[in-house]
């Protein structure tokens, strides 16, 4: 299958290209740059230029662009260039879609399980659950509305909503390990709020999943099926890291440090990947300490 995959340089994108590539796929590199190598086509989404003449008989085509909202503090400034890297480029990508000759049969556009807000206590929650409120929350029912083009073309659209990814080298462990190496790690605030994390591996793999199997469409909550409370996270990290582990972050340090940031650590997210597992996927890693362990 050929498959188009923009966003190909980040944290996830990385590790898609190389999971496609080694399942046979045939993949096109949507990048801003000049093409340095035969498997990438730039594209400028500020401009409205899509590489059409390269993605023609593309079947799949995955966006995982956005600036990283954990790349720095949530000035008025820096959500204002979060929504719109989020937002320009989906729409333009998904528009652009509608113009090829013959469209890709799945459009997989990236959300994240922000969509459901900041705090949602002990709630379990699915794909059918409400959206919540808080930036984050407007930003993914933005990010997910903007895929609308495609959609009213009948192309399939898919949205998974990430989790937290933890991966070798990247994701939400990156900004844990030293602190946890040198045995100063500790739980954030309570510690009793939920977290829902899923391996980089087996986000890849939903990845192809929704590629590969004719018939999906809609949100995919991508994360494992075990959420768990933030202490039992940090005592497993710990723990497979023979550490360790000390007092706990004050969650008034962590909203002085980070802002409203500081919500995505101290808020509750307990989520189910329910529309995943009812459609015949299985994760490799289900649990927190396979992930962490796969991490490391």
């Amino acid at each position: 299958m050929r498959v188009a995959v923009a966003g190909s340089s980040g944290f996830i994108g990385t590790a898609l290209v190389a999971g496609l590539e080694s399942a046979g796929h045939d993949v096109l590199r949507l990048v801003r740059h000049r093409p340095a190598a035969p498997d990438e086509a730039q594209w400028d989404p500020e401009q409205g230029v899509v590489p059409l003449a390269r993605m023609a008989g593309v079947e799949a085509v995955v966006h995982l662009g956005g600036i990283n909202v954990g790349s720095r503090r949530w000035t008025r400034r820096f959500k204002k260039q979060l929504h719109h890297s989020r937002i320009r480029s989906t729409t333009v990508l998904a528009s652009a879609l509608t113009g090829l000759s013959t469209r890709p049969r799945v459009f997989v556009s990236a959300s994240a399980m922000g969509f459901y807000g900041p705090d949602r206590g002990r709630e379990v929650l699915d794909e059918e659950s409400e959206a919540g409120d808080g930036f984050l929350a407007r930003l993914c029912q933005d990010w997910e509305h903007a895929a609308a083009p495609a959609r009213a073309a009948d192309i399939a659209v898919c949205h998974p909503r990430f989790g937290l990814v933890i991966g070798p080298g990247g994701g939400a462990l990156k900004p844990l390990l030293p602190l946890f190496r040198l045995g100063l790690g500790g739980h954030f605030g309570n510690g009793e709020q939920f977290w829902s994390p899923v391996s980089l591996h087996d986000v890849v793999r939903a990845l192809r999943f929704m590629i590969e199997q004719h018939g999906c469409v809609g949100p995919y909550n991508v994360c494992c099926p075990a959420p768990v409370s933030n202490g039992e996270f940090s005592r497993v990290l710990a723990h497979e890291l023979h550490r360790p582990r000390l007092l706990p972050v004050p969650g008034i340090g962590l909203q002085i440090a980070l802002g409203e940031a500081s919500s995505e650590l101290l808020g509750s997210l307990r989520i189910l990947p329910t529309r995943l597992t009812e459609a015949g996927f299985t994760f490799d890693h289900e649990d927190v300490r396979e992930i962490i362990r796969a991490a490391l």
